[in-house]
């Protein structure tokens, strides 16, 4: 039986994932973000904490504690808690040393932090890739030929803004730029794109082209598909490979029964 440990922000796919772990016959240790994580994570947890997300030193007490040796960072934490939240000493130690405030610095300062005391970060594959949609179109609405000349165009754009560590995810309406994700968050995008367009428009979510699946793992869910049917999106693409689908059977019946084609790329 092997021990894992997760921090667990916001979101369904740290239950997803401690489901998964359990089915497998192992035991999870989880790091509850505090106003992010989902309380039912105490039924699933073998043993959870909850934390502040500026509480360091505490939480590398706790890993030592426990004995963890193997961890993985799931849930949605907004960029904004860099700014909004109070950090204790260690943590803030620590981020005086990188070079900037953008996700990949601040997750690999905690990775190298992390492994000076023996605990390696994980991208927890082996858990989840039944979560790994093939490529197609998932649906049985199939994209119009207009819609998938947006999900084309969005693509060739977005990839390159994920490479810039901007954002991952671009709203199209009829080949023309809507919005584009930042710090905001998707759910925000998705938003701002009906604000602007209205209805009608594509979505598409994809990886950085030097996506580490150790860290702020892409995934699209309910509360995903719920948004983009509120605002009256015809279609949903993402890539393939690098982005987890979670509660798919529920995610696909709601995209039928609003007519959004969901495709992987």
């Amino acid at each position: 039986m092997k021990k894992i440990g997760m921090i667990a922000g916001g979101g369904n796919f740290p239950l997803e994932f401690a489901k998964a772990v359990k089915r497998q016959g192992d035991k999870i240790v989880v790091f509850a973000i505090i106003g992010l994580a989902s309380e039912k994570l105490n039924d699933i947890a073998d043993k959870i904490y909850w934390l502040n997300i500026g509480q360091f030193t505490k939480f590398t007490f706790l890993l030592l504690k426990e004995r963890v040796r193997e961890l993985i960072l799931l849930g949605k934490i907004n960029k904004n808690v860099i700014y909004n939240e109070k950090i204790d000493k260690k943590a803030q130690d620590m981020m005086n040393t990188i070079k900037n405030n953008n996700d990949y610095s601040v997750l690999e300062a905690i990775t190298k932090k992390l492994k000076i005391l023996g605990i390696k970060v994980t991208n927890g594959r082996g858990y989840l890739t039944g979560l790994l949609p093939a490529r197609g179109c998932l649906t049985q609405n199939l994209p119009e030929p207009s819609v998938q000349e947006d999900i084309s165009f969005g693509y060739g754009i977005i990839k390159k803004i994920a490479g810039m560590d901007i954002g991952q995810t671009i709203i199209v309406k009829n080949k023309a730029v809507v919005a584009v994700e930042a710090m905001e968050g998707t759910n925000e995008t998705i938003k701002r794109g009906k604000q602007i367009a209205g209805e009608g428009c594509v979505m598409v979510k994809v990886a950085r082209p030097d996506q580490d699946m150790r860290w702020d793992v892409p995934v699209v869910g309910l509360e995903t598909i719920a948004f983009l049917v509120e605002h009256g999106y015809k279609a949903l693409a993402i890539e393939s490979k690098k982005m987890y689908l979670i509660e798919k059977d529920q995610f696909l019946q709601l995209a039928d029964n609003a007519g959004i084609s969901v495709q992987v790329l």
